[in-house]
């Protein structure tokens, strides 16, 4: 339990917890699972990922790329014309004459045409653009190995849940075992 604002929470219940053990092959996958099942843990928390079985968008994996360009385009609507106010109150400001057949004008919409250019490089680069560019993201590599054929069995639950099915699991030899936590909305 833990007290934050004048509220007591219970840290498990807050806290979703997830392993991820990755196998070669469906037998390994369907192993680990009827082992597991065997051991008393609660079958609606465990699922097998997989050709034949759930895919990573059907469990709720999330592709990074998608994420990405989700972010980018938010950034992207406010940075772009941020970026063009800018850059047009900056060429007003300054007096800037870089084109002299644009006359005042032109030479105001050009400052303001680069600077929402720059917000819209800025937003490519704040937004996560760069992981989309080269490759990101925890649940890239899962749908690599997905895409390549493994299969992938996930415990969702408390940390208690998920410590024991490690120790299950462990005793099976996955090819890779990874715990990770998602806090809770507060």
């Amino acid at each position: 339990m833990r007290l934050v604002t004048g509220k007591i929470f219970d840290e498990e219940a807050d806290v979703t917890n997830y392993l991820v053990a990755v196998f070669s092959d469906r037998i390994q996958a369907e192993t680990a699972y009827s082992v597991l099942e065997t051991k008393d843990l609660p079958m609606q928390q465990v699922a097998i990922l997989g050709r034949g079985y759930q895919s990573a968008d059907e469990y709720g994996l999330i592709d990074p790329n998608e994420q990405a360009r989700k972010q980018v385009r938010l950034m992207a609507s406010w940075l772009v014309p941020f970026g063009f106010f800018a850059g047009y109150t900056f060429s007003v400001i300054s007096h800037l004459e870089t084109f002299a057949w644009a006359g005042e004008l032109g030479n105001h919409v050009i400052g303001g045409i680069l600077g929402a250019g720059s917000g819209g490089m800025g937003s490519l680069l704040v937004g996560g653009g760069v992981g989309l560019i080269v490759g990101g993201g925890d649940a890239l590599p899962y749908r690599n190995r997905l895409n390549a054929g493994k299969y992938l069995v996930v415990v969702k639950g408390t940390e208690t849940l998920t410590r024991k099915a490690s120790r299950i699991l462990q005793g099976i030899n996955p090819e890779n075992l990874q715990g990770y936590t998602d806090p809770g909305e507060d």
